[in-house]
């Protein structure tokens, strides 16, 4: 599913994000910034030892924030490493974090003038983040950012399966329908 906002597309995939052709994609990461399971992992054996290095570096993150490192062997000339928060109920600031988590990477995007940003779903694999709330949470941050000035021409979320995929287009769906300046691609 694609649609345009501005100059800027929003594009819905079904893949593997190690493999995206993009100024950045971004890493579902955990606090210390030094691999993990899931995406993080993923990310960190497909782009060597590079990233590990800059990651020591610079130490850490905290939830909600990002930071951005070299791209290593992947296609994509950066990783932008974000926390999402481990979900608790609710009650515990998540939505605010998970939505600082996806601003706070598009903004890095931004400062780096990049022009194409890959996703994954942040904080729904090992974190435990209802997907449905997280896909809402995701898309409303990334539009609210490209109906702004912006670097970005391409912003994707490459989402793992279908399943996750299928939440991801009906959440667009719900939050395109009464957008007059969102249209189909």
């Amino acid at each position: 599913m694609k649609v345009t906002i501005g100059r800027s597309t929003l594009d819905l995939v079904e893949g593997d994000i190690t493999h995206e052709n993009v100024d950045a994609i971004v890493n579902a990461a955990n606090s210390s910034l030094l691999g993990g399971g899931g995406v993080d992992g993923a990310i960190h054996r497909a782009g060597g030892p590079a990233i590990v290095q800059e990651c020591k570096q610079i130490g850490g993150c905290p939830t909600g924030e990002a930071v951005i490192t070299t791209g290593g062997k992947l296609q994509a000339r950066h990783v932008i490493h974000t926390v999402g928060p481990v979900w608790q109920g609710g009650e515990r600031g998540e939505p605010a974090l998970l939505a600082s988590a996806y601003a706070n990477s598009l903004a890095l995007a931004a400062a780096h003038e990049l022009a194409s940003i890959a996703f994954p779903s942040i904080s729904t694999g090992a974190y435990g983040y209802p997907l449905e709330q997280a896909a809402r949470i995701a898309l409303a941050a990334v539009i609210k950012h490209l109906r702004d000035a912006t670097t970005l021409s391409t912003v994707r979320f490459v989402l793992f399966n279908r399943m996750t995929l299928e939440a991801y287009e009906a959440a667009m769906k719900e939050l395109c329908a009464d957008a007059g300046d969102i249209r189909y691609a």
